[in-house]
């Protein structure tokens, strides 16, 4: 059983992240776990699991330690094309992701329709929807050892906090449109064409700086980027957006704010969706990778100035 009395919280020394030991995620957990689980989350951001035997209905069951599950919208732009493999798919669980470089016949492959074996860019999950998920929880099920697929997070509290004072007084009051067409490893989502100019970037409209519900501290929230023409900044003209973003985007993402997890079979990680960015390493075509991921039920995004 879960006690309290083997809870320990293990900081990585980095910007944020910490492991957390002495609890089994495919076991009950009492009401004072769950709280001490999620003022652990609050704190450190992104928390590791070591050496989890879980089954999907435990991935369930832990999402609601945190806020229940929230359904990914990967899963719409399949639907809209069922004729087209859809590799995030896990049969009886809607609410679960499959992240896996696998095909249609189960062989490890480059090119999924998904993020297949890619390196993926530095982003917040499904920050294209209207309130995007709170987090996420990634389980490893098969991890191709020495074979790539490392996850970076990073700190967007600290983005913000350390901003040049000229940045933080520029991102007062502005908001972003959220890119929807290509996913976080840049391929086009099924049924959706490529943007050719700004006017034509389909999503939801952001702010810059959100106020995280339950700290109440402010976090920058850049949310995706991909090859122009992409997310942009709403009242600005196409040349002072894309200086600002890329001020931001530079600044968001330096080493120093992150922390790199190298997987292991049985590995859990979750993270905050609206404090933390996360970026993948690409991932060695020719060897199996197979993870699941739930997504943690989400708040609207609400602006410090709003």
């Amino acid at each position: 059983m879960n006690t309290l009395d083997a809870f320990e919280i293990v900081p990585t020394g980095a910007a944020l992240g910490a492991e957390i030991r002495g609890v089994d995620l495919s076991l009950p957990v009492s009401d004072t776990i769950r709280q001490a689980l999620r003022e652990a989350w609050y704190e450190h951001l992104v928390l590791l699991f070591r050496g989890q035997g879980m089954s999907d209905d435990a991935i369930m069951r832990t999402a609601n330690i945190f806020g229940g599950s929230q359904t990914t919208s990967a899963h719409s732009y399949f639907d809209r094309e069922p004729s087209t493999y859809n590799p995030h798919r896990v049969e009886g669980y809607p609410e679960i992701l499959a992240v896996t470089n696998l095909d249609a016949n189960g062989n490890p492959t480059l090119d999924n329709g998904g993020l297949g074996s890619h390196e993926v860019v530095w982003h917040s999950d499904n920050s294209y929807n209207e309130v995007p998920p709170a987090g996420s929880l990634l389980y490893a099920i098969e991890i191709p050892v020495g074979g790539g697929g490392n996850t970076s997070f990073n700190n967007q509290y600290l983005a913000y906090e350390t901003l040049p004072a000229e940045l933080k007084e520029a991102v007062e009051g502005l908001h972003q449109v959220h890119d929807s067409s290509r996913n976080s490893a840049g391929v086009l989502r099924p049924g959706l064409t490529e943007p050719e100019r700004p006017e034509e970037i389909d999503g939801p409209v952001h702010p810059l700086v959100r106020v995280h519900p339950n700290t109440r501290q402010r976090a920058l929230y850049l949310g995706r980027r991909r090859t122009w023409p992409s997310s942009y900044i709403v009242g600005l003209s196409n040349d002072e957006s894309e200086a600002l973003l890329d001020a931001l985007w530079a600044h968001a993402t330096r080493p120093e704010l992150a922390w790199e997890h190298v997987w292991r079979e049985g590995d859990a990680v979750l993270w905050d969706n609206r404090c933390a960015m996360h970026y993948r390493t690409p991932i060695d075509p020719s060897r199996r990778r197979v993870m699941h991921r739930i997504q943690i039920a989400g708040d609207p995004v609400v602006a410090p100035w709003e």
